[in-house]
């Protein structure tokens, strides 16, 4: 048996795992456990995203925009809570926007990022 594996297609290998999971999980009725599960992932993967976000800031723009004046820090700050807000969102309804709702969520993700960008273009001028 072990041989017939190992000589086996690692493609074919592959889907065979994924249908003995999905039969198990059938045979088994695991529907809700894997909602449940696939909602903590969701959730545990917009955490890790958001410690990303935080470690960059904190490496490389906290020290940076205590120099900056108040309207160019409020401007950023704004606009990256409104971009953690629309990201939020997304990851909650599950990806499951489409329409004037997809239309609205690309155009605050590019109207807050050109804020922010903006004002950091802004506030780094040297020799002026």
């Amino acid at each position: 048996m072990r041989r017939f594996l190992s000589n086996m297609n690692p493609t074919v290998r592959g889907f065979l795992l994924i249908a003995l999971i999905a039969l198990v999980v059938v045979v088994l009725q695991l529907q809700q456990s894997l909602v449940a599960i696939g909602m903590l992932l969701r959730i545990a993967f917009f955490l890790a995203i958001a410690f990303f976000v935080y470690l960059l800031w904190r490496d490389r723009v906290r020290g940076d925009a205590e120099t900056w004046s108040r309207r160019g820090r409020a401007a950023f700050y704004s606009g990256a809570v409104l971009i953690v807000a629309a990201l939020g969102i997304l990851f909650w309804t599950g990806f499951g926007v489409g329409g004037l709702e997809a239309v609205g969520l690309v155009a605050v993700l590019v109207v807050s990022g050109f804020a922010m960008y903006r004002v950091w273009r802004e506030e780094h001028r040297y020799g002026y």
